[in-house]
């Protein structure tokens, strides 16, 4: 034993060492054509697109997603797949919607969304909807379906919302539920 292994513990050292210069043919760089076959012309689509804009106020916002159709005409509403859209308000504070779907007309800077509809404030306020349309440029958003919502407050239960002034002002439609938490302070302003 007093031989064995550290002849073992040698031959392992030598391997690490000589490993890389082993069968270096394998390990050049290579460079492989693809062929890409150009289907759809007439409705070409973008991968990860990003839209950068201002609103009346110029405030910045953007909206990206997943996928794009309908970009060819400039005037069209174009398609989204996974979309999501930043907007940061005058005192820094930001919101985020995101959706499963939404159409957005770069012409009035609306953006209409479907499909698990989800709205974040960084204050801590989350709502959920199925559909909503936001006008970026008024900064305001609204939709007639169910909509849930959490924050430090509590839990919210209503028939619909319209927010206003960039998220400053949220009114809930039809019939609904407010739970609060005891001891809940609001955020900072």
């Amino acid at each position: 034993m007093k031989f064995l292994l550290p002849v073992i513990a040698l031959v392992v050292v030598v391997l690490v060492v000589a490993w890389p210069h082993i069968n270096t043919s394998d390990l050049k760089f290579r460079l492989g054509i693809t062929v890409l076959k150009l289907t759809g012309a007439a409705d070409p689509s973008m991968i990860n697109p990003r839209y950068v804009g201002t609103d009346s106020d110029n405030q910045p916002f953007s909206i990206t997603a997943d996928l794009a159709r309908n970009i060819i005409d400039k005037g069209a509403d174009v398609t989204l797949v996974m979309p999501k859209a930043d907007i940061t308000l005058e005192d820094g504070t930001w919101l985020v919607l995101t959706a499963n779907d939404g159409v957005f007309s770069r012409t009035e800077k609306k953006l209409l969304l479907a499909g698990a509809v989800n709205l974040f404030h960084d204050s801590g306020y989350e709502f959920r909807t199925e559909r909503a349309t936001i006008d970026l440029s008024a900064g305001t958003a609204e939709s007639n379906d169910p909509v849930t919502g959490q924050g430090a407050f509590g839990l919210l239960k209503g028939s619909g919302f319209r927010m206003m002034n960039k998220g400053k002002v949220i009114h809930f439609l039809g019939k609904s539920k407010l739970t609060l938490y005891p001891g809940a302070k609001p955020p900072a302003q």
